[in-house]
């Protein structure tokens, strides 16, 4: 990834942040790599990380083919929702940090949404 592309996400990703902050509900972050993902939920104070789930968990990884396609991306969706639901929360504002909604970025908030998170 160039720099430049790095530096545009980050700005969407900021402008998106404020404008969860302002809603004063726990915010679902995402962060994608070329090899892992990583989801975490954060509190509305975005002080304290409630729950989180990645594809370097061992139970996250079990059955997979592969750590880096929409497969894992749902199933991290699924134990994230699984894991915040148990904490008590239902309802997440969803942080794409300023990815693009397609591919993984779409298939782990579809899991999570059936998962029974509300965005």
């Amino acid at each position: 990834m160039s720099v430049e592309k790095n530096i545009a996400r980050l700005r969407r990703a900021k402008s998106t942040r404020a404008h969860i902050r302002n809603l004063g509900v726990a915010r679902l972050s995402v962060l994608r790599t070329g090899q892992h993902l990583y989801a975490q939920v954060f509190s509305s104070d975005g002080s304290t990380v409630i729950a989180s789930a990645s594809t370097l968990q061992a139970d996250v990884k079990d059955g997979l083919k592969s750590n880096k396609n929409k497969d894992a991306a749902a199933k991290v969706g699924r134990v994230i929702a699984e894991k915040a639901r148990a904490a008590g929360i239902e309802a997440v504002a969803f942080d794409r940090s300023g990815y693009r909604y397609h591919g993984r970025i779409k298939a782990l908030a579809d899991a999570a949404r059936e998962g029974g998170l509300k965005f």
